[in-house]
């Protein structure tokens, strides 16, 4: 990388070049720590033959550590005043495409396809305001993702690593470890970027299974059964179960029959359990 786009004199001369101003609602923060880019490519095992889709390069400073490795990237950014920018940090790279697009109006898949590629990998620095449904999005749309490394707030990180039993498992927990075998990469503190923001960051791997981890019968079915258990977590399954819509019977035997004690919670629940319960729901007469 001859710019050194993680120094702060650097990041100020391109701010006052282009007259560009972070924007709070689109959650812009520079990383300054090469340290993460690093670890970042690294976990992602870039190689020369590899088409990897970058979300939100920001000023592209992980594009460029990217680009260095990969065969090609292309890079979904929203802002288009930061296009100008982008063209001038990622001169020297042949290799790169920047596409003004939001990411969840983008079809990955098609553009994939469109690229004559089936098997990409996806890296990026999520917007905190949208790591969830960027996530769900890239898990649910059938996206040829090889592996999702990605940064966002430490907190979202700490959700979806936890287990079943612990106060951050929740419905988004389940849904990452139904879909993917997940690692954590590397924290990233809240001085690692400009401006600061104001919580900690890490970075997390995330790797689609061939199937997901447990086999079940209805997936709409057993996403319901998670999202009715954790969207009114305090009660237990026996009270919370009824936001599917049925009637306390058919939810006290479907309980019975997946041997699963009405008295708990979701929060309780492993991703077996789940899919047993979803099932005595997909079986019930």
């Amino acid at each position: 990388m001859s710019m050194n786009l993680c120094d702060i004199g650097t990041i100020k001369y391109i701010q006052k070049k282009f007259g560009f101003r972070n924007s709070k609602a689109l959650g812009q923060n520079f990383l300054t720590e090469p340290g993460v880019i690093n670890a970042m490519v690294e976990a992602a095992d870039i190689g020369p033959d590899d088409f990897v889709v970058e979300i939100g390069p920001g000023i592209g400073v992980l594009t460029a550590g990217i680009a260095e490795k990969a065969e090609k990237v292309v890079a979904l950014e929203l802002d288009k005043d930061l296009l100008p920018v982008l063209g001038f940090t990622l001169a020297e790279f042949d290799n790169v495409e920047i596409i003004n697009q939001d990411v969840l109006k983008t079809d990955i898949a098609a553009l994939a396809k469109e690229k004559g590629r089936d098997s990409i990998k996806i890296l990026g620095n999520l917007p905190y305001y949208i790591t969830t449904p960027i996530i769900t999005s890239l898990l649910e749309s059938g996206v040829p993702a090889e592996c999702i490394v990605v940064m966002m707030q430490k907190e979202v990180a700490e959700r979806i690593v936890s287990p079943p039993g612990s106060k951050a498992y929740g419905a988004l927990s389940v849904a990452v470890q139904f879909y993917c075998h997940v690692e954590e990469v590397v924290e990233v503190g809240r001085e690692c970027f400009v401006p600061s923001p104001k919580v900690d960051s890490a970075v997390l791997k995330l790797t689609p299974l061939k199937e997901p981890k447990v086999k079940v019968k209805d997936r709409t079915m057993f996403f319901a059964c998670v999202k009715a258990g954790f969207g009114q977590r305090r009660k237990t399954l026996s009270n919370s179960l009824g936001a599917m819509g049925f009637d306390k019977e058919t939810i006290k035997n479907c309980l019975e029959k997946a041997a699963v004690d009405p008295q708990r919670r979701a929060e309780t629940l492993s991703l077996e359990e789940f899919a047993k319960l979803a099932d005595a729901f997909s079986e019930r007469v």
